[in-house]
């Protein structure tokens, strides 16, 4: 599948507003088969990188919690997490 095959819309509401952005998985995967990482950008601003590690979720950058939970459901839907 080609890169930008990959990318996928997302849409979360939090605080009221609502953020649209896109999420681009990372190349390397897990033992599983699932991206290690995912570059999200919200708002055309990027949001950090998210990782699924030791069963849960963390961010490379300071986000409100809630926000990356919201994003991380995004994600674990799309793959099926």
């Amino acid at each position: 599948m080609d890169k930008e095959e990959q990318i996928f819309d997302i849409k979360v509401d939090h605080a009221g507003k609502t953020y649209q952005g896109w999420v681009n998985p990372s190349s390397k995967m897990n033992a599983e088969g699932k991206p290690v990482s995912f570059h999200v950008v919200l708002e055309n601003v990027s949001f950090g990188y998210l990782s699924f590690h030791e069963c849960k979720w963390t961010i490379d950058e300071q986000r409100p919690d809630v926000l990356v939970e919201k994003v991380a459901k995004e994600i674990e839907s799309h793959y099926a997490f």
